[in-house]
């Protein structure tokens, strides 16, 4: 079989509404990962959702429990052809966030999908279920297009607590290496630039919460009685955040500003316009740093975002000066920046604005990843999303949102290429979540021909990565 019809009998398995009936099962699931009594649930996941598809292509099955948060299992599934092929590690998460069931709309259903147009509505259609889906499926059509082979190795890593911050995974990569050792990694998740263009990204940005405190004295005082004789954390601590990112969005902190937007990172981005599509909110020009592109500022530059703010009661406010002001805010970070110092940067800027009372507090974080664009694996891939959409894709160095990718570029050194399911408007993570039809049965020609050459390539393409590597 060639190529072409290795595609062509793809897409007749998707048109057969299989692979609908299939995500509809999935989507049955209730796999809430931040729930307690979802236990059954997640494990049902994988031994019976997921084991069997993998077992009928033989792949040899390996359940690790989770030592770091009970009952969020893992799956390592591993099918070795040939020694001297090269292997391809894959990954998924089969855990979705609450369902929110009373929030959506009154004629959806979170856990039944639901057909409307082209889209499929239903809790984990395009995070993370319908996506994995769509990988299975383009694996399943490749190895029996092959008469029962791959061409390549195949590894792929299951997780069952992406939606609470994956733990335990960094552990599992580190106590599995050899188990997990592979040559490149391709996986999906998060969205594309926008529904209409096929993406690549390399990487994704990191993230750093922190909180600020101001705590003033022990009690709240009468606003009448002391008001003008006693500071107020409240507005003390707005003017120490605003001493941080000023009114127009722009951090403030030079030691937290990136280093990595190159002359070749603004080429690449120069072709990337992000939003302006149905769904999609409307972007404030005038916000962030300014002289640089929306596209530069979401996937080359930092933000510094207040997420939650607090002072007094704000369900029952008080005629009084509150004893204290918090707020928890967070980075969200490009390569060359140096976050594992956020906390001594910002109290150093805060202190040498006057700012002494603020206690900072780094809460948690994870680092930003970015495989070199110009890797030949990097080219392999737009290319064969151009030839499969007749379209030309977008290359993002890496996402605007996290995802645990250092586990796989750090831990594993892999070359890490993520091709996205979704798209930004999909409701991930809201109410009326969906997948795109259309996006599923171009993901599902894309991943098709992707996984096919690679079994043709493979060698060859690995070859000159490694070139490249040494070559740098």
């Amino acid at each position: 079989m060639t190529e072409q019809q290795a595609v062509a009998q793809a897409i007749e398995y998707f048109d057969s509404g299989e692979f609908q009936q299939q995500l509809a099962r999935r989507v049955a699931c209730v796999t809430e990962s931040q729930r307690q009594d979802r236990d059954a649930e997640l494990h049902h996941y994988l031994h019976q959702e997921i084991a069997p598809q993998l077992e009928a292509m033989g792949f040899n099955l390996h359940y690790i429990e989770n030592t770091v948060a009970a009952n969020r299992p893992f799956l390592v599934a591993t099918r070795i052809e040939e020694s001297h092929y090269p292997t391809m590690l894959c990954y998924g998460h089969g855990d979705v966030v609450f369902g929110d069931d009373e929030n959506w709309r009154a004629d959806l259903n979170p856990w039944q999908l639901k057909e409307e147009g082209d889209r499929w509505y239903g809790r984990g259609a395009a995070d993370n279920k319908g996506q994995h889906c769509v990988n299975l499926a383009a694996l399943e059509q490749v190895f029996k297009a092959r008469g029962g082979k791959l061409g390549f190795n195949c590894k792929i890593l299951f997780e069952m607590g992406e939606e609470i911050s994956s733990p335990g995974l960094a552990e599992v990569c580190q106590q599995q290496q050899e188990l997990l050792q592979a040559d490149l990694f391709i996986a999906s998740d998060g969205p594309r630039l926008n529904a209409e263009r096929p993406t690549l990204f390399l990487g994704s940005r990191g993230a750093a919460n922190f909180r600020l405190r101001i705590r003033a004295r022990d009690n709240a005082y009468h606003s009448g009685n002391w008001g003008g004789l006693l500071s107020n954390p409240g507005t003390q601590l707005a003017n120490a955040i605003a001493c941080l990112v000023n009114q127009h969005g722009v951090m403030q902190v030079e030691a937290l500003k990136p280093t990595s937007l190159t002359p070749a990172v603004r080429e690449i981005l120069g072709d990337v316009e992000p939003g302006g599509m149905p769904g999609d909110p409307t972007i404030d020009f005038s916000w962030g740093e300014p002289g640089l592109t929306t596209a530069e500022r979401l996937y080359g530059w930092n933000t510094m975002e207040v997420l939650a703010y607090e002072t007094g009661n704000p369900q029952r406010p008080m005629n009084a000066i509150p004893a204290e002001a918090m707020a928890v805010c967070q980075l969200r970070f490009v390569v060359g920046t140096d976050w594992k110092n956020l906390a001594t940067h910002v109290e150093a800027h805060l202190r040498a604005h006057g700012f002494d009372n603020v206690e900072v507090e780094f809460m948690r974080g994870s680092p930003a990843t970015r495989l070199d664009p110009t890797d030949p694996l990097v080219h392999w891939v737009l290319d064969t999303l151009a030839q499969s959409s007749d379209k030309k894709p977008a290359l993002l160095p890496n996402l605007g949102g996290s995802l645990p990718n250092e586990v796989f570029s750090d831990i594993l050194g892999l070359p890490t290429l993520w091709v996205p399911h979704s798209y930004p408007a999909c409701g991930q993570h809201g109410v009326n979540e969906h997948m795109l039809k259309s996006i599923a049965r171009e993901g599902l020609q894309i991943m098709t021909r992707l996984f096919w050459q690679l079994g043709e390539q493979g060698e060859a393409l690995i070859a000159a990565h490694r070139a490249h590597k040494e070559a740098r």
